[in-house]
């Protein structure tokens, strides 16, 4: 990659960050048709891993996290993967060396990611108590 090419990535990621934070905090994805809807959920009536998680960006951009929770708690894992990759990448790309390790690309990191995903997927389309909670 390029000198010019890494900068311009750099500065552009944080503003399309941004802009979606912008975007997620004025408009309510309940609201309003233009986003995109579940095509796993359209086809069979369940609630794939990621069903409810522009709901919950949305809330928790008003700080309701327990709202933002309850239409999504896998969130939780998602924001705390992205935001371990950011810190990451930009510990080490002021840095000569790659001084940070990132454990996620240990052998047993998309195996561990991937037994919750799947479980949650399981678990949240399960229609007794207590997995009724799990569903957005």
């Amino acid at each position: 990659m390029t000198k010019g090419f890494s900068q311009i990535l750099k500065m552009s990621i944080p503003i399309a960050i941004l802009a979606l934070g912008i975007l997620y905090f004025n408009l309510n994805p309940k609201s309003f048709a233009y986003f995109p809807k579940c095509p796993f959920y359209s086809f069979t009536g369940l609630y794939c891993p990621g069903c409810g998680s522009q709901r919950a960006f949305h809330e928790m951009l008003h700080g309701n996290l327990w709202v933002g929770l309850q239409h999504n708690f896998l969130i939780i894992l998602a924001l705390l993967v992205i935001f371990y990759k950011f810190y990451v990448f930009y510990q080490n790309s002021f840095q000569k060396e790659n001084t940070v390790k990132n454990i996620l690309y240990h052998n047993a990191a998309p195996w561990v990611i991937l037994v919750v995903v799947v479980s949650f997927w399981i678990l949240r389309n399960i229609p007794m108590d207590p997995f009724i909670i799990l569903a957005p």
